[in-house]
């Protein structure tokens, strides 16, 4: 019984990873890649502060309590 469960875990290994590498390999995944690397860069400049240093700071410092539209 052992080996039978060694056999299909090594099965299910090798599709697992064929399946994955198949995934990886599309445009969808390097866009959706690109997208999230750009959104954690992104995160890291506001995080740190440097963003707001050169952004536009109207739109942070406006009045809390007036609402406009």
């Amino acid at each position: 019984m052992k080996n039978l469960d060694g056999m299909f875990a090594t099965i299910a290994i090798a599709l697992t990873t064929v399946a994955l590498a198949g995934v990886i390999s599309t445009d969808a995944y390097l866009q959706t890649a690109k997208a999230e690397v750009q959104g954690v860069r992104a995160l890291t400049e506001v995080a740190s502060g440097d963003a707001l240093a050169c952004a536009d700071t109207s739109l942070v410092a406006g009045d809390g309590l007036t609402v406009t539209r």
